[in-house]
């Protein structure tokens, strides 16, 4: 087996997996949970060559049961920044990463794997040095802990291992994440259901739908899934587009591309929201102390590692996106 993809039937896993069969990689094993088994759909239009549960995939690791493969593209974790369920989380998304590690170096197989940038919880610096990073969730601090034991091992590594830290990721092939899928799949079925884009009054000193994200299309974070296998550079790297934008600029991206399909001009924000398009809601009591209003990727050490595709901003990928699920959905 070349490839190993795990998290292949999930959001970025599968996206990956096209990539993978674009270049013409098709000697791929696929593993994932389907437990919910809506997820296969997300893989039904590509070519694999197995699937394993993650059950049975770890099982075959431990007991030195699978032929070594080229490159593991590790995508699989319980992203869920809601879970509640430590030992769980813990047990899902570092031990389970940790023997991943371990058959990797021993077996001299590329290993790249997803962190997040949720290790930076309320910023406000978001480059990969450890006193920026300080986790609001379990979630976070399980791929951070997983970082750690890679930087650890980082000087006597026998083969390549890349932790890639991605922000907000949002495209095609999400609808399964449900409550944690992006605001662009929200805003998007939103006004499908009530004609308006609801969004937060300002927070955090920010002004009305003003709070800003590094919001990347996922097509750009399995560009760098790609770069890396290409040219493996070991290290721990953001995964942003480097450029902070507003959830007023997502809500607006999605209400013009959606009056696009049906005919009509775009509006400016002001005219959208003067219209009742976008609506401004109270910020959650709930909230305070757990939101990140403000995210910007530093890609100095992406950029340095030789990653110098350009990505889309909001206005180019939120278009392209409701295009998708228009089609789609």
């Amino acid at each position: 087996m070349k490839i190993i993809v795990t998290g292949a039937a999930g959001f970025i896993g599968a996206n990956l997996v096209r990539a993978l069969n674009g270049r013409g990689e098709t000697d791929i094993l696929a593993v994932d949970n389907l437990t919910h088994s809506e997820k296969f759909r997300n893989l039904a239009e590509f070519d694999i060559a197995d699937y394993l549960d993650k059950g049975e995939f770890l099982d075959r690791v431990r007991r030195r049961e699978l032929p070594r493969p080229d490159v593991i593209f590790h995508q699989g974790a319980c992203s869920d920044t809601m879970e509640s369920d430590g030992r769980y989380m813990m047990e899902n998304n570092f031990r389970y990463s940790s023997e991943l590690l371990d058959w990797c170096q021993n077996s001299g197989i590329v290993l790249i794997y997803a962190s997040t940038a949720a290790v930076y919880g309320l910023g406000p610096v978001f480059s990969e040095v450890r006193t920026a990073e300080r986790p609001l969730n379990v979630y976070g601090y399980s791929k951070l802990l997983f970082d750690h034991v890679v930087r650890r091992r980082l000087a006597a590594s026998k083969t390549p291992v890349v932790g890639l830290r991605y922000f907000n990721v949002y495209g095609p092939r999400e609808t399964h994440k449900a409550r944690m899928a992006s605001v662009a799949f929200h805003h998007f079925h939103q006004f499908r259901s009530e004609a308006k884009v609801k969004l937060f009054e300002g927070s955090h000193g920010f002004e009305n739908g003003e709070q800003r994200r590094d919001f990347i299309h996922v097509d750009d974070a399995v560009k760098a899934n790609i770069f890396f296998w290409s040219r493996p550079t070991s290290g721990v790297y953001n995964v942003g587009t480097g450029r902070a934008q507003s959830f007023n600029d997502v809500a607006l991206a999605v209400v013009n591309a959606l009056r696009e399909a049906n005919g009509q001009p775009a509006l400016p924000l002001r005219q959208a929201v003067t219209q009742g398009l976008i609506e401004y809601i109270a910020f959650p009591s709930a909230l305070r102390g757990k939101y990140q209003a403000f995210t910007q990727a530093d890609l100095s050490q992406l950029r340095g590692a030789g990653f110098d595709d350009s990505m889309l901003n909001v206005e180019q990928g939120v278009a392209a996106y409701v295009r998708w699920l228009l089609k789609n959905s």
